[in-house]
């Protein structure tokens, strides 16, 4: 390795990754890198302009977190920084490697140095060149536009930050003020409507954090932006700094990248609220509200106990005796008179009615696609099953664990069964009176979930179509 090359590698190793230049008065963080002082200082004090609050930094080589506090003088490197300028006071002039002549010359077609016999080589025969000195001047000033101009786009990329996080304010505080609307209408109506405030809140958020993601991606991306033409503009700003040589170095490819550079207008999104909902209606009109989202449900033969006899439109189920030679199937109860509807449920609000009469006794709801259907058999939400049940002597419970009681002032002849799947939820409600009879504990939904039957004696179920 050759004189120039050592003190070359020196100097890569003692250059500040800030200013691009040695380093003065160089400090050490905690993961190891070095800075100058004042290059370090420079970069908190900008990121405490956006973040006040900010304590602990990020290394802007490897990103490892520091603080202010542990900033050491670097003693051995700046021994070494002295060191290497000595050898290049001794050695200023860049000299050429294959023919060991001063580089006096620069050549515009290659956009290189080149020393006079490279000029009498055949590489750069019928070249036009010039002394370094006639071009150093004209080439600087254009470098000095390309910093101009990535500064007035850095300006720019500011204004456009500041935008972002006046749109994520103002949205959020949207969001605030739409939420405590729905949180007012809904604070004196009864259970139905309480349950139903808990549904719009919850998609309200949803849609929140969808937008709010959407706009904090575009803020980093304006703040990615920001970041490199920052450090464009100090690798520049160091090239125009630096020597004569080092400034004409490769200085073609370097204005080509800077005046490509462009930048591009973030999104502007509309701050539009699509969770809206009129609570008025909700409350005069329950039933309407829980039929706006009613499905035709038919029940599945496949699944249905050996005992139960099915109607030949598949919307009622009686319990009777046990039939031979039915077709065998994976999906039938074993154990108990049990039968599924045929329509699943996988995202979404749906509704459906199920005419239980005055039968006296009744299991419904809705469970699982793969729930156990043999003696295993658990009716619990821990199993897959959220269902409630009429006992006999007009007992009313929901099958949660341990059970809990319901106190009807009315007795059912219609029960509605609603599902909010995204929201994780199963309520049920007295169609009769439109009124709520339990709502099942928020769950998190992943598989198909079923319409759910258990049939007893001489209390046939029945489906209606939906009107």
């Amino acid at each position: 390795m050759t004189s120039a090359d050592s003190i070359k590698k020196m100097r890569e190793i003692a250059t500040c990754s800030i200013c691009m230049n040695l380093m003065t008065h160089p400090v050490s963080i905690k993961c190891g890198h070095s800075y100058c002082h004042l290059c370090i200082l420079d970069f908190y004090n900008k990121l405490r302009l956006m973040q006040p609050t900010l304590k602990i930094l990020d290394c802007p080589l490897c990103r490892g977190p520091f603080d202010m506090k542990s900033l050491r003088h670097n003693r051995e490197l700046e021994n070494i920084i002295e060191v290497i300028e000595e050898m290049e006071k001794m050695d200023h002039e860049m000299v050429c490697e294959e023919h060991g002549e001063k580089l006096h010359l620069f050549c515009e077609e290659e956009g290189q140095l080149i020393c006079w016999r490279c000029e009498r080589a055949a590489q750069h025969k019928g070249h036009a060149t010039a002394l370094v000195e006639d071009v150093f001047q004209g080439y600087k000033e254009k470098l000095q536009c390309a910093v101009t101009k990535l500064s007035q786009l850095q300006e720019e990329c500011v204004i456009q930050m500041l935008f972002v996080k006046t749109q994520i304010a103002d949205w959020k505080e949207l969001i605030e003020m739409q939420r405590q609307k729905v949180k007012s209408e809904f604070k004196n109506l009864q259970t139905f409507l309480h349950e139903e405030e808990k549904c719009y809140l919850w998609r309200l958020e949803k849609e929140e954090e969808q937008m709010l993601r959407r706009m904090r991606d575009s803020e980093a991306k304006v703040e990615q932006k920001s970041n490199e033409l920052e450090s464009h503009i100090l690798k520049l700003e160091a090239k125009c700094q630096g020597s004569v040589q080092n400034l004409l170095q490769d200085v073609k490819q370097t204005l080509s990248k800077s005046l490509a550079v462009k930048l591009e207008t973030p999104e502007n999104i509309a701050l539009e609220i699509h969770t809206t909902c009129n609570v008025s209606e909700l409350y005069f009109d329950v039933k309407k509200a829980l039929r706006c989202h009613q499905v035709s449900v038919t029940l599945d033969p496949s699944t249905a106990h050996s005992d139960l006899f099915l109607s030949e439109d598949r919307r009622q189920v009686t319990r009777g005796y046990s039939q031979e030679n039915l077709e065998s199937s994976s999906k039938r109860f074993t154990a108990f008179p049990c039968v599924l509807g045929s329509e699943g449920f996988t995202s979404g609000r749906h509704f459906f009615e199920v005419d239980v009469g005055e039968g006296t006794d009744w299991d419904l709801g809705v469970c699982r696609e793969n729930v156990q259907r043999g003696t295993d058999m658990k009716q619990e939400p821990e199993f897959g099953f959220w269902t409630i049940r009429l006992c006999k002597e007009n007992k009313y419970v929901a099958l949660t664990s341990p059970l809990t009681s319901l106190h009807l002032s009315e007795q059912p002849l219609v029960v509605g069964v609603f599902i909010d799947y995204e929201a994780g939820l199963v309520s049920f409600y007295n169609m009769s009176t439109g009124s709520h009879i339990f709502t099942f504990p928020k769950a998190s939904f992943s598989d198909t979930l079923l319409p759910f039957f258990q049939v007893y004696q001489h209390s046939p179920l029945f489906l209606p179509i939906p009107d």
